[in-house]
């Protein structure tokens, strides 16, 4: 029996990759269309037919960071049983971006201060909720009583490493970032934050 060969990528999905690779390492201002179906492989009535814009393209690019980073996340903190080694986990999350060949930093920040525009702006909300979400909710589950406002001096953490590790090109950010994030926890656990 024939074994079937693997489908090759759709249109799409070879849009996306070429969009999320030239994006990410050059801007999404920076790179047109005509690059982007270039390095795909794709008619230019692909990329109108399959995203409508570049617009629509950026959109796509931002949802898929967010689904890597999140998917990211969640398998560091799955590996832990307390909510305090999750809330820890999260940071260390942030090590492995950080470390990987070619970080420059995160995508929504730059996407934003490039090409601000509703769409990146809503995709940049729904990132930036999704993180504050969680930071909030596993410190509750750790049982801080104003977890609200320690999850937003988390979240402030999460985003001073990230441009730590892209500004000084020191992957190891995430590491400070981990010890100020266990010192504020276990201030808010003893009462005293």
């Amino acid at each position: 029996m024939a074994t079937k060969a693997p489908a090759a990528p759709s249109a799409r999905e070879r849009l996306l990759a070429a969009a999320s690779e030239l994006f990410y390492a050059e801007g999404v201002h920076t790179v047109g269309i005509d690059r982007v179906i270039e390095r795909a492989g794709v008619a230019k009535a692909s990329l109108y037919n399959t995203f409508g814009s570049k617009d629509e393209l950026v959109r796509a690019y931002l949802e898929g960071k967010h689904a890597q980073m999140a998917g990211r996340i969640t398998r560091y903190i799955e590996r832990y049983d307390t909510p305090r080694e999750k809330l820890l986990g999260v940071f260390e999350a942030q090590a492995e971006s950080f470390a990987a060949p070619g970080f420059r930093g995160c995508a929504f920040v730059s996407a934003s201060a490039e090409s601000p525009g509703e769409l990146v702006e809503q995709a940049a909300d729904e990132y930036r909720g999704w993180v504050r979400a969680l930071l909030v909710d596993l410190s509750r589950e750790a049982g801080v009583a104003s977890a609200d406002v320690l999850g937003r001096q988390l979240h402030m953490i999460y985003d001073g490493a990230s441009l730590s590790a892209r500004m000084d090109h020191d992957p190891t950010a995430s590491v400070a970032a981990r010890a100020a994030a266990e010192t504020l926890l276990d201030a808010a656990l003893a009462g005293r934050a």
